[in-house]
């Protein structure tokens, strides 16, 4: 783990932004793969900047608002300091999708054909973007009360919390599946299914993963049944997008019977 990188001058780089750069230009170079020989590929560049600025968006307001709400209810100012506190992968995610669907309704783009094609794209920059957690020290795990796990150095909120213990490697395994649901989403693309299927697959496999290993998690408040936020979220979004599933594959076969 390192917070920092190295400075510049008096200006220190930090791990968590390099990182997270890093994976959004490696996740836009997997989608232009992905979109190679189709009509969509040339809007890529495009949307990938209203994508970036909805998910910062979403990202502060779903970690505002669900994950450090009774602080911010005290600290509202320092809501619009992204620089200081979190921000949320699944708020980024819905905040990154809602500007994607605007964008394809403005540009009269099927979201459903777009999205099947990048969601591989998608998961891979999430997968690339857990190492700066794992370096910054946040989205850590509760201590294992064994040897086993992870030990945070000084400087990380991580060691704020819990010190020298030992820690389950959430963030880590988290990545891990990540990139197994990369795999599956190719392995998906090998045939035909009704617009939206990946898309909404990998929707359902990552959140699948994320309920899981957020029992594992020890940096976020509990709510009803003692879940947390991201777990309601993704028993949220697995519904919807089950809805969807069953949803276009109705619409796909009565357009097949006209």
């Amino acid at each position: 783990m390192k917070v920092i990188l190295f400075m510049i001058g008096d200006y220190p780089v930090r791990a968590y932004g390099t990182i997270i750069a890093i994976a959004i230009l490696l996740s836009l170079g997997v989608a232009l793969y992905l979109a190679r020989g189709s009509e969509y590929r040339k809007y890529l560049w495009d949307v990938v900047f209203y994508v970036i600025l909805g998910a910062i968006v979403g990202a502060r307001l779903w970690e505002v608002v669900f994950f450090e709400g009774t602080y911010y209810s005290r600290h509202l100012l320092e809501s619009f300091a992204i620089w200081k506190g979190g921000l949320s992968i699944q708020g980024g995610l819905i905040g990154g999708f809602a500007a994607g669907l605007i964008y394809c309704w403005r540009k009269k783009i099927n979201f459903w054909e777009f999205t099947d094609i990048v969601a591989p794209a998608i998961i891979f920059g999430q997968g690339v973007g857990r190492i700066a957690c794992l370096l910054n020290g946040d989205a850590f795990g509760s201590p294992t009360g064994s040897n086993f796990g992870l030990v945070y150095p000084p400087g990380t909120i991580a060691y704020e919390t819990y010190g020298s213990q030992a820690l389950w490697p959430a963030e880590v395994w988290e990545g891990q599946w990540d990139f197994v649901v990369f795999g599956i989403l190719l392995i998906l693309k090998n045939r035909s299914w009704p617009r939206g299927f990946i898309f909404l697959s990998y929707n359902i496999l990552y959140s699948l993963g994320r309920f899981f290993l957020e029992m594992l998690r020890g940096d976020t408040p509990r709510y009803l049944f003692h879940l947390t936020a991201a777990q309601w979220t993704s028993i949220i979004v697995i519904l919807i997008s089950i809805g969807f599933i069953l949803w276009n594959d109705l619409s796909s076969r009565k357009t097949r019977s006209i």
